[in-house]
């Protein structure tokens, strides 16, 4: 193998296979066959050929104490515990030996290849992970059937994309697809060719230059061709971005003079070639789009594949730098490049250039050859990374796909890591367990912190006090985010509606003893002192399915006793903080951890479709309000009319009116008539309040008004999900996708309001009081504990109180638990001792006040986490963005 350091070659044994106390051969007939020119060549490999790889590949073993040589510092211990490790699986490897000889072929084994990569992957790095790779392809074509130019055909990140037929556009990103051969072509060639790592030179001109001497060193290159090579690799590269544009004039007198004396071209390198070639970044890099795909610390690997004529056999080189560069115009987009690779060959086999081309490339957007080509030391280890890919690599049949389709990028990525554990050196996992931070199947959630029993009186309360301590300043200075507003004024609509849907039910559920506007102070008052104080403010406090239906029952069942209902209200309300604050003394919230998903999920399933059912109630409701005339027939249009007549009058009372005028009188002194009024002249409302009758067959429907809330209804769900999808969209630039996504609820009922206004339907519209003073004037702001009943009341209370206890103890800690997940990802951590203690707290409060009880609202908080989560400002084309937590 060749390895190089400040491009001097070093040989070691280029006939040896592995590296270590002793050394596996071939013989040099052997090598020859298997490694031969013709191979390099890309001529498809007969029988002979493919039965040598098949040969090394599954039949080389790892020898005793298999050792690589290192050249760089590492520590002693780890060294030592890794020479342990290996010198153990070698004995016991050699030691089964003749047993494995004689078993089935099924039997797992560890090939040397996979043995290597786990040394490469197994190593402790301190340093960062390697960066993500921009991965180029540029084919060496004529422009205009004259010059010679590198131009860009694909581009990799995680899928590839093409310049499609026409070079005017580039495809959409699509797995990439590849032919077996030119995997083992590529093998071949990183076998056979140039391997340059830890390549130490700042320009392209340095590094092509070290390449070509090398080949001539080790006599792979002729020296005379050293100048025509060079001329060809510093040939100007044309990107997609670029606009087909007229050459100059210097370029086209370059192109006589070429034409003219060819052989004075290729060898006055420093008036032609080099002149193409520039250090830095052009305006086209700097202003091109697609870096906003890439995080900023991305490298670039280029592949450069052509076809020449003055070359007999390929040449090829992979070259890794010691320090990625910017390479001039090499490169679409302004990216320091650390790796190249190269293959020109002779005439003839372009579309085998093209597919080794595309191999590599693919290669290096695979996540473990990433790493691989990072950290390999030398051939070999390059190598292994290939075979290894080529383990998992999934042949299709010839006859039954078609090359041509593309397959679209997965919407979830399975992830690398279950490979990259693999050859970590860690337990294998069986049945495909692999770690994981979801939530458990039935065990419950990962004792934590916040979930820890302490055994002390309040332990967990003054443990989330002090984990909330240090977030508390933040908590307001992270609010200064677009995000953040658009947050705000979700929250704002979602709780002023629900606290007037809620505030409508309660009033028709208690006589309006709690109403809209007891809904409303209660809401603020909650929701301003537990967002403030709380240990989890993610959390949004509401009134919620369950207290209303307690609401209604304590209400009938207040009535059929003759209890006064808000002192026996009061008291439950009482009784139900005490229970409350006592489980946070006692740490009772530890049994949250029993929880399973599946509780969590059925009970997120079950107010969401309490949710759906209220909403589709109420318009059920609303349609036999306002109901639609399906008999209607517009032959019929003139039988349709409704007028207001006059009351009906009794025959007793009618004998007593002797004459019109004293009929006026009577109406105007039992029905309130203006006596300049007529009958015919009143709308439906006056009519009715006047007593009047309605006559007619459109009387009975109200025409638009059901049509026109189902259009609402449905509209508005309908825009608000196309527009929260609207950032994946190909429209407008990202911030405007990004910006529209987040304010995808406020626009679609700004959107549908105005769409409201503009038809003008009279459709049902939530009524907001203008009075600040409590719905029902039969009590006051403050509820008085004493004097409506009996004492033992106040003693009985505590039996419903456990009740609610229980109601709201599940409701608030289930809805936390759903909050708190792992995948949610927050910074800040959990309250749930500090969350019950306030909802102790402020149910005091409002039960003194009379305003309707609150607690944790299951779906308005997994609404306001799914507006504050953050995804990765870069994604890959093709590449769901990741997401990265809560702001």
């Amino acid at each position: 193998m060749l390895s190089y350091k400040h491009s001097r070659p070093v040989c070691a044994e280029p006939e040896a296979l592995c590296c270590g106390e002793a050394l596996i051969r071939l013989d040099s007939d052997g090598l020859k066959d298997l490694c031969s020119l013709e191979g390099i060549q890309m001529k498809k490999p007969n029988k002979g050929v493919a039965d040598g790889h098949h040969t090394i590949y599954i039949g080389v073993r790892v020898p005793k104490s298999y050792r690589r040589r290192r050249r760089h510092r590492r520590r002693a211990g780890h060294k030592d515990r890794k020479e342990r490790l290996t010198e153990n699986a070698s004995d016991k490897s050699d030691t089964e030996n003749n047993d494995e000889a004689s078993t089935s072929i099924l039997k797992p084994l560890i090939s040397p290849a996979a043995e290597r990569i786990r040394f490469i992957l197994g190593e402790e790095d301190d340093g960062p992970a390697p960066p993500q790779l921009f991965t180029e392809l540029d084919e060496l074509l004529s422009v205009d059937g004259q010059e010679m130019e590198w131009k860009e055909t694909a581009r990799w990140i995680k899928f590839e994309e093409k310049v499609e037929k026409g070079g005017e556009r580039w495809s959409k990103p699509h797995v990439a697809t590849l032919s077996l051969h030119s995997l083992f072509e590529l093998r071949t060639c990183i076998e056979k060719g140039t391997i340059m790592l830890d390549l130490e030179a700042s320009t392209l001109p340095q590094v092509v230059e070290m390449i070509t001497d090398n080949q001539i060193e080790i006599g792979q290159l002729k020296p005379e061709l050293k100048d025509k090579v060079m001329y060809t690799l510093l040939r100007k590269h044309r990107h997609q971005t670029k606009k087909s544009n007229l050459r100059s004039l210097a370029d086209i007198g370059k192109t006589v003079s070429s034409a003219n004396s060819p052989t004075t071209a290729h060898r006055n390198l420093a008036s032609s070639s080099l002149n193409d070639i520039s250090d830095k970044p052009e305006k086209e890099q700097l202003r091109n789009k697609f870096m906003k795909k890439l995080p900023r610390d991305a490298e670039a690997s280029n592949v450069l594949v052509g076809e020449v004529d003055f070359l007999d056999a390929p040449f090829v080189a992979f070259v890794r730098l010691s320090q990625a560069v910017m390479l001039g115009a090499l490169t679409e987009v302004p990216v320091p490049t650390r790796f190249l690779f190269i293959l020109l060959g002779p005439k003839g086999k372009a579309k085998s250039y093209h597919e080794i081309g595309r191999a590599i490339a693919t290669l290096m957007s695979d996540e473990v050859f990433h790493d691989i080509a990072y950290k390999a030391k030398d051939r070999q280890d390059l190598l292994a990374g290939i075979d290894e890919f080529l383990d998992e690599v999934i042949v299709l049949p010839p006859g039954e796909w078609d090359p041509t389709i593309r397959i679209e990028p997965p919407k979830s990525l399975p992830s690398s890591d279950k490979r990259k554990n693999m050859y970590a050196g860690g337990d294998s996992q069986m049945n495909g367990d692999m770690p994981h931070d979801g939530g458990h199947g039935g065990g419950g959630h990962a004792v934590g912190d916040e979930l820890e029993k302490t055994g002390r009186f309040c332990g967990g309360l003054i443990l989330d006090i002090k984990r909330k301590a240090p977030f508390f300043i933040s908590d307001f200075t992270d609010a200064f985010h677009i995000q953040a507003l658009s947050a705000i004024l979700f929250i704002y609509l979602g709780t002023v509606t629900n606290a007037i849907t809620f505030g409508g039910l309660l009033g028709d559920a208690t006589e309006n003893m709690q109403g809209v506007l007891e809904s409303f102070l209660g809401t603020a008052i909650a929701g301003g002192v537990f967002c403030l104080l709380a240990g989890q403010p993610l959390t949004i406090l509401s009134s919620t399915g369950p207290v209303l239906v307690f609401e209604r029952l304590l209400f009938n069942f207040s009535r059929e006793n003759d209890f006064d209902y808000m002192e026996f209200r009061l008291w439950i309300g009482l009784w139900s903080a005490f229970f409350c604050l006592a489980l946070v003394a006692t740490d009772a919230s530890f049994l949250v951890k029993y929880f399973t998903r599946f509780t969590e999920e059925g009970f997120s399933c079950l107010i969401s479709f309490i949710f759906i059912y209220d909403a589709f109630k109420k318009m059920l409701k609303l349609s036999h309000h306002y109901p639609i005339n399906s008999d209607y027939r517009l032959d019929d249009v003139t039988h349709y009319d409704c007028l207001c007549m006059t009351p009906t009058i009794t025959e007793n009372e009618t004998g007593t009116l002797e004459s019109s005028e004293s009929m006026s009188i009577w109406y105007w002194n039992n029905t309130g008539l203006p006596l300049n009024a007529t009958w015919s002249s009143l709308s439906k409302t006056d009519c009715l309040k006047y007593k009047g009758e309605l006559v007619g067959k459109a009387c009975e429907f109200v025409p638009d008004i059901t049509l026109m809330s189902f259009i609402l209804f449905f509209g508005t769900y309908t825009c608000s999900m196309a527009l929260k999808k609207f950032k994946t969209s190909p429209f407008f630039p990202t911030t405007v996708r990004k910006l529209i996504s987040d304010f995808a609820i406020i626009l679609a009922i700004l959107i549908f309001c105005g769409v409201d206004m503009l038809v003008g339907v009279e459709t049902p519209k939530l009524i907001v009081p203008t009075e600040f003073k409590p719905t029902s004037p039969n009590r006051g702001w403050f509820v008085p504990p004493f004097g409506g009943n009996p004492w033992w009341v106040y003693l009985a209370a505590s039996i419903p109180a456990l009740l609610v206890t229980i109601l709201l103890f599940m409701d608030q800690q289930i809805t936390a638990v759903i909050v708190n997940r792992k995948e949610h990802k927050l910074k800040k951590g959990a309250g749930y001792h500090l969350d019950l203690f306030w909802v102790s707290v402020l149910l005091v409060v409002c039960s003194f006040m009379g305003l309707p009880w609150y607690v944790a609202a299951t779906v308005i908080s997994i609404a306001h986490i799914d507006s504050l989560k953050m995804e990765t400002e870069t994604s890959a084309p093709g590449e769901q963005p990741k997401f990265l937590g809560v702001r």
